[in-house]
């Protein structure tokens, strides 16, 4: 009963933080006139300030002195922070220009450029469905270029971006809001310092907006922070095969504010397009589950108990 309690307190955490990045991109339009650059770096210096709360109520600390004694660890940690500033970036903007449709698609492709990846940097077998789902993918970028008549470049980045992100955290190794207080504290005085600039030109919207315009931009740290923090929650408490199918939760959410809120259009051949990602998404997830079934069949036979009667853990993300 406790670990069935677990397990949906932990799906709880994993609709909230899924649902909160779904529904950000109703968020970032409220801080105009403010321009995405200086969005970036409010939520940049707001995020450190938010991260810094928590591990003092966390009393988390140790982990500081540990990163400062590995050069590697520092460097790796200064390039993912560079990697996630041009993925945010794409993302508030193109959200603000009226690109959420195409934002959204990004974060659909993720998997599959995550895969691409791994086979192309780090010597990884494919499986034949695999193969076929990335074979999907391609031929729907390419149909999705010629309905836009360009390359769908705003997804390809934000795929890419934070394809590789995730790569530099796995080499990382370190817990969710440790490393997202070491990436912000890397950003904090590029992203200050840009603020001040723009202060000195008369051009910051911070403070000129009115006290409930200040507060909004504020409030990124929160909108940063708090999904990573429902994310962890999540991810000790469920499996990650679970994790993995909530992840299609935030592209979906965007995608229908895209289409019913926004009112992006929608021609037939960007539906054709997104219908072959969904495609090559659906193989990709009935071979993950597949082979997490056989997984499971063969260790339930090696240690000679029955298959499912025991629920994988869930580990915590890199």
């Amino acid at each position: 009963m406790k670990a069935q309690n677990e397990q949906r307190t932990g799906l709880l955490y994993g609709f909230a933080a899924y649902g909160m990045w779904g529904l950000v991109p109703l968020f970032w339009p409220l801080l105009k006139p403010a321009e995405a650059l200086e969005i970036l770096a409010h939520r940049m210096v707001w995020s450190l300030v938010v991260v810094v709360v928590l591990l003092c109520a966390m009393r988390r600390w140790g982990w500081i002195r540990e990163l400062l004694r590995q050069p590697r660890k520092l460097a790796l940690t200064t390039l993912a922070a560079t990697v996630i500033t041009v993925n945010w970036g794409v993302y508030i903007w193109a959200v603000n220009a009226g690109h959420v449709v195409e934002a959204s698609l990004g974060y659909f492709i993720n998997p599959l450029v995550s895969i691409g990846i791994g086979v192309l940097l780090l010597g990884e077998r494919l499986r034949p469905a695999q193969w076929a789902a990335v074979g999907i993918a391609i031929t729907a970028v390419v149909v999705l270029a010629i309905g836009y008549g360009r390359l769908p470049w705003i997804s390809l980045v934000l795929a890419f971006s934070f394809g590789t992100y995730g790569l530099i955290k796995k080499k990382i190794n370190l817990g969710g809001v440790e490393s997202l207080a070491a990436e912000t504290a890397v950003q904090f005085l590029p992203a200050l310092g840009y603020l001040l600039w723009l202060s000195t030109r008369d051009e910051l919207a911070f403070g000129h907006e009115g006290a409930g315009h200040a507060t909004l931009l504020a409030a990124t740290g929160l909108v940063t922070a708090l999904p990573l923090v429902c994310f962890g929650a999540a991810a000790i408490r469920v499996p990650l095969s679970t994790l993995g199918l909530l992840q299609y939760l935030a592209p979906l959410f965007q995608f229908a504010l895209g289409v019913l809120y926004f009112h992006e259009a929608m021609p037939p051949e960007r539906w054709a397009g997104f219908a072959l990602v969904w495609a090559a998404l659906a193989l990709l997830t009935w071979d993950a589950l597949r082979t997490a079934r056989r997984t499971r069949a063969r260790s339930a036979v090696a240690s000679g108990t029955p298959a499912g009667s025991t629920r994988t853990p869930a580990r915590e993300p890199a």
